[in-house]
């Protein structure tokens, strides 16, 4: 399945629709604007809320929470000894871990699974500007997880990079 992600065009709440392969709607990425710590939560076309993305306040690296009914899904920082700058891993709460890499800010990365590819993530799809596509590869992965995952490693490559 693939998905439309529209880039944010304003910076105020930072809310954007992520539609499927046909241009329907499928979920919004709601920002909550005025808060300390950036945090998001991803919701259905009904407007419920399927998983909330916040920021640590206090960590040692930049480190994304994802919860899922209020109950830890993922934590998500950047990948510690790698020698390249956009690589990140991804800790789900059953111990399992999710290794994310490439080019995040050019929209151009995969989501992995032991070296599995569980999503790709490119802008070379589509000539939409401020757009990217997010394919997920695996029919038994978790789309709402793997958008949060991609949120979650934009929000830190933009903050480190000083674009919050």
């Amino acid at each position: 399945m693939r998905y439309l992600v529209r880039d944010r065009l304003l910076g105020i709440g930072d809310d954007y629709w992520i539609e499927d392969e046909h241009g329907r709607k499928a979920f919004l990425v709601d920002g909550k604007a005025m808060r300390l710590r950036d945090t998001f939560e991803l919701k259905d076309t009904r407007g419920e809320v399927l998983i909330d993305i916040r920021r640590k306040m206090f960590a040692v690296r930049d480190t994304m929470v994802v919860e899922r009914g209020g109950e830890p899904l993922a934590t998500v920082r950047r990948k510690r000894l790698s020698l390249l700058r956009n690589h990140f891993r991804v800790s789900l709460a059953d111990g399992t871990e999710l290794d994310v890499s490439g080019k995040i800010l050019d929209r151009e990365f995969v989501i992995e699974y032991d070296g599995e590819l569980l999503a790709h993530i490119s802008r070379r799809w589509l000539r939409v500007r401020e757009t990217y596509g997010l394919d997920v590869v695996r029919d038994d992965a978790d789309p709402a997880l793997l958008i949060a995952v991609t949120v979650c490693v934009i929000n830190l490559a933009e903050r480190e990079r000083g674009d919050d």
